[in-house]
């Protein structure tokens, strides 16, 4: 298998160099396209497109032209003939799914749903932040999001995981309005699976539509689907630049782009468990996936198994494809310098698989999640650990969280003061306005006193 090499020990402007060229080949602006890709854009509009030029026309179409253009945009590009009354998903529709799934995967998603449930829970910062003067008080007060939208991918694979993780946050925050899309086709809003899993969380709001349209219409509304103050959940390319497209008109949690991993290996990592962390995030596809270590026979050695093991896999192709464009194994000086590496990648997940794996995980700075030890692979985060796989990528790390209960919430700071309170800030106030310029601040304190 052809996997990118690169040996820090020879320099470190070459690796930033490596690492930069990876990314950008995975960039969420949008400007790389294929060859279908170009032909597909030319059949739909009739002229070639840049995919930031195609969710401009489609979210500006959807806001002014509403339920049509979204219909119009459901066939063109989905291939799905729906109408005004089959967009959303009905209860019975939900009902059937959940009888017809699977007793055995209904299991797991409870389970997953608990652990889930549970962790966003204990870090909801929910309680107001009261604070007495001796003049009246200061506040800070949280209230939960009344209405959310949430993205679910169902190009390429079926993802009740991701139901379960933009949702419960939502739900734990004290969401009262929670709508779903996914794609109208078998793996979105079509999957017995999908609707099941929106019927276990009690979610009776599913619209079949995908794409930027969908993001569209959640932004904006249309007949049939109102808006939403938020809009959260992965998706492909043309999702990503709709929601960058709609921000600030409505919330967004992030720009997702693909996948990534990086795993830390030393002298005491186990190679069969690498190569199988970065075959389970390789058949994504695409996705950056890493190896750094400072034992370069550990990281000659899990690339060897590898390729010798990716044949066995369902998508092993797929992934052996992913990893041949987009994957790279850094050979690092020492473990310091494997650290900075990481740091520089700010990735979305980190398996630290080495001796002394959570001393070397306190001098990382920038991950999106990190899993510590040889049996913490990063598939227990995807599914049901608790915290959310709606993780920062493409560098955002360096400044960006996972999703949790808590962006779900939105504060305002609450302040009540007597005349005697007041009085107290009131030289203060005056001094600061005339220092601005801005005289009628200081007299809206001072006629209160007068």
């Amino acid at each position: 298998m052809k996997i990118r090499r690169i040996d820090s020990r020879k320099g470190g402007k070459a690796v930033r160099q490596e690492i930069a060229e990876l990314r950008e080949r995975l960039s969420s602006r949008g400007n790389i396209v294929s060859e279908s890709g170009r032909q597909r854009t030319i059949e739909i509009f009739g002229e070639a497109l840049s995919p930031q030029q195609v969710v401009e026309r489609i979210c500006s179409e959807v806001r002014s032209g509403g339920l049509s253009v979204l219909l119009d945009y459901s066939f063109r590009i989905d291939g799905a003939e729906l109408t005004s009354k089959t967009i959303r998903v009905t209860k019975n529709e939900l009902a059937s799914a959940y009888r017809k799934a699977d007793a055995r995967f209904l299991e797991s998603i409870r389970f997953a749903k608990e652990n889930i449930r549970t962790f966003q829970e204990k870090i909801l910062r929910n309680k107001n932040v009261f604070w007495k003067t001796s003049g009246g008080y200061i506040c800070e007060r949280y209230r939960p999001l009344r209405r959310v939208g949430v993205c679910v991918p169902g190009g390429a694979a079926a993802y009740p995981s991701t139901i379960l993780m933009t949702v419960i946050p939502a739900q734990v925050a004290g969401v009262k309005e929670i709508a779903v899309m996914m794609p109208p086709t078998k793996l979105g809003a079509y999957n017995i699976d999908m609707l099941a899993t929106c019927y276990e969380l009690g979610i009776s709001e599913v619209y079949r539509m995908g794409g930027a349209q969908g993001v569209a219409a959640f932004a904006y509304g249309v007949e049939g689907v109102s808006a939403v103050d938020k809009i959260v959940g992965p998706g492909n390319m043309f999702v990503s630049l709709a929601k960058r497209f709609v921000n600030g008109d409505v919330g967004i949690d992030m720009i997702a782009g693909p996948s990534e991993l990086v795993v830390i290996v030393d002298g005491s990592t186990n190679p069969i468990f690498v190569a199988y962390d970065i075959l389970a995030q390789a058949e994504h596809s695409p996705g950056v996936c890493i190896i750094v270590g400072w034992d370069k026979d550990i990281v000659d050695a899990s690339i060897e198994v590898i390729g010798s093991e990716f044949k066995k896999l369902g998508r092993g192709e797929l992934a052996k494809a992913s990893l041949e464009q987009f994957g790279a194994a850094i050979v690092a000086k020492d473990e310091l310098d494997a650290c900075q590496i990481v740091d520089l990648i700010a990735p979305e997940h980190l398996i630290i698989s080495t001796r002394n794996a959570e001393k070397t995980a306190d001098k990382i700075w920038n991950a999106g999640a990190i899993f510590i030890g040889g049996y913490s692979p990063a598939a227990v985060g995807d599914y049901v650990a608790g915290p959310s796989h709606v993780l920062p990528t493409n560098g955002t790390a360096r400044f960006a969280n996972g999703l949790t209960s808590n962006d779900f919430l939105k504060s305002s700071s609450v302040m009540s003061f007597s005349k005697r309170g007041l009085s107290m800030y009131a030289e203060s106030v005056e001094t600061l306005s005339k220092k601005e310029g801005l005289t009628a601040h200081g007299e809206s304190v001072a006629v209160r006193l007068k």
